[in-house]
């Protein structure tokens, strides 16, 4: 009986042995697992600082861009209004020469007038004349600030005739362009 005592305490020692063995790997498997974890983390807030860096950067880039852009916008903006300027003073000047150059045309036709259809309306068309001339000179004569400026206060005090003049202006236009196509 004392082998079979020793025999059994002898197979209990390997048994004790390889549960210390399995507790052994346990925690050997715990620590490899919370090193693999903490490298893990340390792997992401690396990750994460290096995407903030890059997203700063980016971020930089693009107000620099933007930036340049809006400066662009504004230069592109000034350009366009001195030539709008430019254009309009043009525009101003060719009406008040068209403006002058009916006058002209009509007072120089006034003998005509009077000799086909008597003094009375010889005088009329001189009249006409005479103002159309210093309506030329008038708008010549203003900036174009000014003419704007004197445009919008006309449609203030009287509105329905500013309409009915565009719509006159309109239809002139349009029967003008039409009759061209003709």
């Amino acid at each position: 009986m004392a082998q079979s005592t020793a025999k059994s305490s002898g197979t209990r020692k390997p048994a004790k042995a390889k549960k210390e063995q399995a507790v052994d790997h346990k925690s050997e498997a715990k620590a490899k697992f919370s090193r693999a974890l903490e490298e893990a983390k340390a792997g992401a807030a690396e990750l994460g600082a290096e995407a903030k860096h890059r997203a700063g950067a980016y971020r930089e880039k693009a107000v620099a861009k933007s930036g340049d852009w809006v400066d662009d916008a504004k230069a592109y903006g000034e350009q366009a209004k001195a030539k709008a300027g430019e254009l309009a003073v043009h525009g101003k000047t060719r009406a008040s020469d068209a403006l002058a150059g009916l006058g002209k045309l009509v007072a120089d036709n006034a003998e005509a007038i009077d000799d086909k259809v008597g003094p009375r309306y010889g005088d009329y068309a001189r009249t006409a004349s005479r103002k159309m001339q210093e309506t030329a000179a008038r708008i010549e004569a203003k900036d174009f600030e000014e003419i704007g400026e004197d445009a919008r206060e006309f449609v203030r005090k009287s509105p329905g005739l500013a309409v009915g003049l565009a719509a006159v202006a309109g239809f002139v236009l349009a029967r003008l362009f039409t009759g061209s196509r003709k």
